[in-house]
């Protein structure tokens, strides 16, 4: 049986305009029986990391926090610490960042909290019926809200092929012990007729787990946790994930934690794709790359699994942009996302998604 997936395109003129249609866009898909009087509603968005613009704009989000409002919900919004070094790798430098980054109440009209604490451990343990887990570590404060409403990028990722509701599901609601859990078979190897010894990878890595040994880098297995955070850091391209079956391992784990962070309340979720300023990485950078298509829409469902599908069907079928990161798969109908990422079968994250009963990959677009 498929789930209806409601489309609305960028098109917006003086009887409607884009904040406007954001909000019908919720009405349709069911905000008024996912948010009901009292709700606390998390808001699940990814804040960005300091340098990146490609992050879902605080106005847009202002909207969504000003539609549960007008249900009586109480919204917050909350994001997760990271694994890597950078500005979100607790909660005060994360918030900092969030708000330099426009996520001020001033902007949003909600509080900014971080799910999981003041160092990325506070957590609850919830059991879920997993291929490859039977409990994962939800960040507390997703796990106590009565409602969600998921707000995601979709764009390429260099470890998933894709980005979505999935993964700001399954990785962005994890706590650090989850994040690592999920990363864990993820260790780059380094290609030692590249490196240089410049030592730029030491300082990307948060666990100590690089050294330079001989002139070239070495990196322990045992004390990496696979965050991938060195191999963007690396100027010569010469550390690379081990395309063995890692990245599909990591999406089935990713699949398998978003599964237990909408865990109790499957009725009480809402979720959004802005389908705008598709960058060929995560928006963990500090900084983003040219779009690879055109701007093309928002979509929303209270399906997760469908509405992942059906954006990268709409990012397959646009053009792909000329001069940008994307190296094939530029006609419509061509693969976007291995043509960014050729190594990755990101459809395995949907595959499982549906597998373990979070959604179905059958949709019906409905456009308003």
């Amino acid at each position: 049986m498929s789930s209806k997936v409601f489309f609305a395109d960028m098109r917006a003129g003086s009887r409607e305009n884009l904040f406007a249609k954001i909000g019908r866009l919720m009405q349709e898909a069911g905000l008024e029986r996912v948010v009901a009087k009292g709700d606390l509603t998390a808001v699940k968005v990814h804040f960005g990391e300091k340098g990146n613009h490609a992050f879902v704009r605080p106005i847009f989000v202002r909207r969504v926090v000003d539609e549960i409002k007008a249900k009586g919900g109480i919204p917050f919004l909350t994001d997760s610490s990271t694994l890597y070094p950078g500005e979100r790798k607790e909660a005060a430098s994360a918030l900092v960042c969030a708000i330099e980054n426009g996520f001020a109440y001033a902007v949003v009209g909600a509080p900014l909290i971080m799910s999981d604490g003041l160092r990325g451990h506070t957590a609850v343990d919830v059991p879920i019926e997993g291929e490859l887990l039977k409990s994962v570590s939800i960040g507390t404060e997703i796990v106590e809200a009565h409602a969600l409403i998921a707000v995601s990028h979709f764009k390429c990722h260099e470890l998933t092929g894709f980005g979505g509701t999935l993964k700001n599901l399954g990785m962005g609601c994890a706590s650090r012990t989850g994040k690592m859990q999920q990363h864990s078979t993820v260790a780059p190897k380094v290609a030692e007729k590249f490196c240089n010894g410049c030592s730029i990878c030491l300082k990307s890595c948060a666990h100590e787990a690089i050294s330079i040994l001989e002139g070239k880098a070495r990196i322990d297995p045992e004390a990496c946790v696979g965050c991938s955070r060195c191999i963007t850091a690396c100027l010569q391209k010469a550390i690379n994930i081990q395309w063995n079956e890692s990245a599909s391992l990591v999406m089935r784990k990713m699949a398998e934690y978003a599964l237990g962070s909408v865990a109790g309340k499957r009725e009480k979720t809402l979720y959004l794709n802005f389908i705008t300023q598709v960058s060929p990485a995560c928006d963990c950078y500090g900084h983003a790359d040219a779009p690879i298509v055109n701007d093309i829409g928002i979509c929303a469902s209270t399906d997760p699994v469908a509405l992942d599908q059906a954006c990268a069907d709409l990012v397959n079928n646009a053009r792909g942009n000329e001069n940008t990161a994307l190296s094939s798969g530029h006609e419509p109908g061509g693969d976007k996302f291995r043509g960014v990422h050729p190594e990755i079968d990101w459809e395995v994250q949907l595959e499982h998604a549906e597998k373990i009963g979070l959604g179905t990959r059958e949709y019906q677009l409905v456009k308003i």
